[in-house]
């Protein structure tokens, strides 16, 4: 284990900029995984990190020790930070102090969208895309297609909100949703407020893709028109409509529940 005691090694400079800042994360396709959950998550599924990094105060915690061990034993080199320095490598308050740097998978987008999945148009809070790959995992749907205006899915708050949905997803990023869906091998379902056909009232037997638009303009025009069709959650409150996340975990489960049934 090797240790980090300035503030000008650079390392400890790289993994601050990893910290911080999305662009740099997308210029070196590498990211970091903050806590004990994402990094064990990690471990049992895809293996041994690039890196991992820990601090000092941390060691002592038994769930990290055991973490740091796994790491070390896989081959992967372990890095001690002073607890005053390791602040500035993770945005989670009252955490523990333990970081993975990971390569960022990228994998290769099929051709044609042939299996259930999620199209996200623009959903651009961290939180709540990360709830939707949390809420998609659970489900059951293994792809994720996210347009060029959806919140990075490697940024810190979307990996934490996730919870390590991640690891069992495919995600592809920058994606022209509109030429996908125009080639979909299977139905293209269009969430919308003002759908006629409600959600309950649909066969979802079979797969489908789902479009989830912007918090406040909702899916695209150009992709309603495109989707083979537009959907409605109904609801019974005051309430004007369900906010994106809540959206999509009702749409999932409703498609993993008939699809239970047979």
């Amino acid at each position: 284990m090797k240790t980090i005691s300035s503030r000008d090694n650079a390392f400890y400079k790289e993994l601050k900029g990893l910290a911080t800042s999305s662009q740099a994360r997308r210029k070196a396709g590498q990211s970091l995984l903050d806590g004990v959950h994402l990094c064990q998550s990690w471990l049992d599924l895809n293996g041994a990190p690039l890196h991992c990094v820990v601090s000092e105060g941390a060691l002592a915690n038994p769930e990290v020790a055991a973490i740091v061990a796994r790491t070390e034993a896989a081959g992967a080199p372990v890095t001690a930070l002073p607890d005053a320095l390791f602040g500035a490598i993770s945005q989670v308050e009252h955490g523990v102090n333990l970081v993975f740097l990971v390569e960022t998978p990228r994998p290769r987008q099929p051709a044609v969208l042939s299996q259930s999945a999620v199209l996200l148009d623009g959903v651009q809070d961290p939180g709540n895309v990360g709830s939707i790959l949390r809420s998609a995992g659970a489900a059951g749907i293994r792809q994720v297609y996210c347009s060029a205006g959806t919140a990075f899915c490697w940024s810190p708050k979307v990996l934490r909100a996730a919870m390590g949905a991640h690891f069992v997803l495919e995600i592809f990023e920058n994606v022209d949703l509109a030429a996908l869906v125009r080639g979909a091998g299977v139905p293209v379902l269009a969430t919308s407020g003002y759908a006629s056909e409600r959600l309950y009232d649909i066969d979802l037997r079979q797969p489908a893709a789902w479009v989830l638009g912007h918090e406040g303009q909702g899916v695209s025009a150009a992709l309603l028109d495109l989707a083979s069709r537009r959907v409605a959650v109904p609801h019974a409150g005051q309430v004007e409509s369900l906010n994106v996340a809540a959206c999509a975990a009702v749409c999932f489960f409703e498609q993993l529940r008939q699809q239970q049934r047979g």
